[in-house]
């Protein structure tokens, strides 16, 4: 472990060279790998000077102890040991996390996709406050949340949003919610005061770069028609809506909530291109052998990942066995205990490897 700290701080002093190169400051996207990369490395570089300053103490204390004839310099001495030996398990400890593989997807931004499962209008009710909750929880980290598709049921419920999350750091947060979401409570409309169980599903995908996946337009077959439902004067008049379907995959994204067909296929393309990366991202997970392990359980569409259970005020994530009994504080974005616990069990994973 200390060689590949070593090998790695080493890179710290020409990385930032290259930050004031001209050959690599003309060249944003150089300029971006180079940027990130430092960044990455910072934070070990720094741990690393804290653990070996705590090193150099702790070797002065214990040169101390056995040199010292006062009392009171050798209680000192004892209690800077004791202090200095746990902080130094403790930046060893982080200087592992650190060493973990850092996924690549972490710091982009995501396309996140809500859906009403089954449970009827309840399930598109719940659909609604949990898409609603995580823009919230975007909202509160000033990340900007665009809606790139939705379909409403008109009675407050949704069948299905997708969005672009746009934030740093937003794949490594939400990541962790791909799943079945259970909902647990007594609708509106029950005279009987029966629970009734609905899910919602969701999906989280980075957003991909036209250099992350190459769309040949020969493989593309692009359909125009007229929008339906609201939205605005063009609505039912112009060929505004588009189709696109990848024709060796059988993909088929459909986007009309813009008047603009160009930007409903510049959306449908965005929302392709993800899913296509999403998919070849499953396809080497699986070919590892190694299936969405890295985010805690397999978050496959079919597992149940956690339960809402209104009734009992009660939010459970059934990955990690942690219970909250908050859950209009979840519902209004305070979604933090369960990312923070996923990350850290994800930690605990990826250093047992």
């Amino acid at each position: 472990m200390w060689d590949k700290l070593e090998e790695l701080v080493a890179k710290v002093p020409e990385l930032e060279r290259l930050l004031i190169d001209p050959s690599v400051t003309g060249n944003q996207r150089e300029m971006q790998r180079v940027g990130r990369e430092l960044a990455e490395l910072r934070p070990i570089a720094d741990t690393l000077d804290c653990y070996r300053k705590a090193e150099r103490e702790l070797e002065e204390n214990r040169e101390m102890l056995e040199i010292e004839a006062d009392p009171e310099l050798k209680a000192m001495a004892r209690e800077e040991i004791l202090r200095l030996t746990e902080e130094k398990e403790r930046l060893e400890q982080e200087l592992k996390v650190l060493l973990i593989p850092k996924d690549p997807n972490d710091d982009k931004n995501i396309l996140i996709e809500v859906r009403a499962g089954a449970g009827g209008d309840e399930a598109s009710l719940f659909a609604t406050e949990l898409f609603r909750a995580y823009s919230m929880y975007a909202e509160a980290r000033r990340w900007k949340v665009e809606i790139m598709l939705r379909s409403d049921t008109g009675l407050g419920g949704t069948r299905e949003v997708i969005a672009l999350i746009e934030g740093h750091g937003a794949f490594s947060r939400f990541k962790f919610e791909k799943g079945v979401h259970r909902v647990q409570r007594v609708p509106a409309t029950e005279a009987g005061g029966r629970i009734h169980t609905s899910t919602v599903t969701v999906a989280v995908m980075p957003e991909a770069e036209e250099f992350d996946i190459h769309i040949s337009p020969e493989d593309l077959r692009i359909d125009v028609f007229r929008s339906s439902g609201p939205g605005g004067q063009s609505v039912n008049t112009t060929d505004s809506a588009v189709r696109i379907t990848h024709v060796p995959t059988g993909m088929v994204v459909q986007c009309q909530d813009e008047k603009s067909q160009l930007k409903n296929k510049n959306k449908a393309l965005k929302i392709l291109r993800s899913r296509l990366y999403d998919a070849e991202m499953e396809k080497r997970a699986a070919e590892r052998a190694d299936l969405r392990r890295s985010q805690v359980g397999t978050g496959e569409r079919s597992e149940r990942i956690r339960t809402y259970n209104f009734p009992q005020n009660r939010v459970t994530d059934h990955r990690i066995g942690l219970t909250v009994h908050q859950l209009s504080s979840v519902l209004s974005g305070g979604l933090d205990p369960f990312m923070d616990a996923l990350t850290a069990q994800d930690q605990v994973e990826a250093l047992r490897k």
